[in-house]
């Protein structure tokens, strides 16, 4: 029998080498699919609400780009001095809420762009063309589809068929509002997105669209309310600890970040009432096991006004909170300035707190409802 050749052998290893290529890029682009239809999953809102400074709209704007705890560190404040709702100091930019309702398109606080599809397509492979990030810039990038079963719009969902679908980027965030760079990236993408999926997108026209997210911003920015109170340790520090077990006993519960309890709503999937939080590096320590490094002299309980209805009774839930938490830590409830916030100032709070939430309703943007949680983010 004769030996094999060198050309041979060598040409057999170059199949071997060119088929565990082959192999190899096949995983590759397997893993990248399945990333892309995972990212592309309806899901929660991500984009978190931040809380600021106080309730006269001095809210840092705070965005999530796909991650849980990504903080826009260019926050800027939405802020008026003046306000008789100046009630507290600053707070950790740590201390985010998590909506976990679903998004939704909605044509007061979204530009969208209709997509006209040749023929019905499948969600798989609607979510398999999603662009690798849903976000433009601050923003996120939402993309519904028209069922053809039941005729109703919703988030693609795996295993549904569409006749039609629209993309949407969000007008205005605590980020500010939406302006010509962005939208001209929305319109990249979309564009993008249609001709992988076979659809004709009609996008607004740039102008109206920016102007739309300016007035939308100028309107909403007096109204984006954030109430906190400081509990200032009269006497001794406390341990991070001793704050948990006093909160515990009014309804506060463990966040998702150190040094953050909160109180839960009592809708599903609606953020938290209120947020008690301490430092989050004595937080850490204490995890650590370090007590001279956990202790505090104080604590922040914070009132997001836009994220929850006005039902839910949450600025009592605020002040009584603010009033037993004060008294069981022996602690003084202080405003940014150190001065103690009086029964007078609490009842003038709430009397503003009225004014704005009608202010709200005016404009279809209700405290607590989607689309003022999402703006309001």
């Amino acid at each position: 029998m004769k030996q094999p050749t060198l050309e041979v052998a060598l040409a057999a290893l170059a199949g071997v080498v060119l088929l565990a290529l082959l192999l190899q890029g096949w995983w590759r682009m397997r893993r990248a699919r399945q990333r892309r239809m995972l990212d592309a999953l309806p899901e929660g809102d991500r984009i978190e609400p931040g809380l600021g400074t106080a309730v006269s709209a001095a809210t840092e704007r705070i965005d999530s780009d796909g991650g849980a705890d990504a903080i826009d560190d260019g926050a800027r404040h939405r802020a008026d001095p003046t306000s008789s709702l100046n009630v507290g100091g600053p707070v950790p930019a740590a201390l985010r809420l998590t909506p976990r309702l679903p998004q939704r398109l909605d044509a007061l606080i979204d530009a969208i762009a209709p997509l006209a599809l040749e023929a019905p397509v499948s969600a798989e492979m609607a979510l398999q063309a999603m662009p690798a990030t849903r976000r433009i810039g601050s923003k996120p990038l939402l993309v519904e589809g028209l069922d053809v079963d039941s005729g109703t719009w919703e988030p693609l969902s795996l295993g549904h068929r569409y006749g039609e679908l629209q993309a949407g980027v969000q007008l205005v965030n605590r980020s500010g509002a939406l302006n010509e760079i962005e939208y001209s990236d929305f319109v990249q993408k979309v564009q993008a997105y249609a001709d992988a999926v076979g659809a004709n997108a009609d996008v607004p026209d740039m102008l109206e669209v920016v102007g739309r997210a300016r007035e939308l911003d100028g309107q909403t920015n007096p109204l984006d309310a954030v109430l906190s109170v400081v509990l200032r340790a009269n006497t001794v520090a406390w341990s991070v600890a001793y704050v948990q077990q006093i909160a515990a006993r009014h309804g506060f519960v463990k966040g998702g970040v150190p040094g953050r309890l909160v109180l839960p709503a009592a809708e599903d999937g609606a953020p938290p009432l209120l947020v008690l939080a301490v430092d989050a590096q004595a937080a850490l320590a204490a995890l650590a096991d370090d007590p001279q490094a956990s202790a505090v002299r104080s604590c922040t309980l914070t009132l997001d006004v836009p994220q929850s209805p006005a039902s839910a009774e949450p600025f009592p839930a605020w002040h009584r909170s603010a009033t037993q938490l004060a008294k069981d830590l022996d602690a003084t409830a202080v405003d940014d300035h150190g001065q103690p916030i009086t029964l007078h100032a609490y009842a003038s709070i709430g009397e503003e707190l009225q004014r704005l939430y009608a202010r709200l309703d005016a404009l279809d943007l209700a405290a607590g409802s989607p689309a003022a949680r999402r703006l309001f983010s």
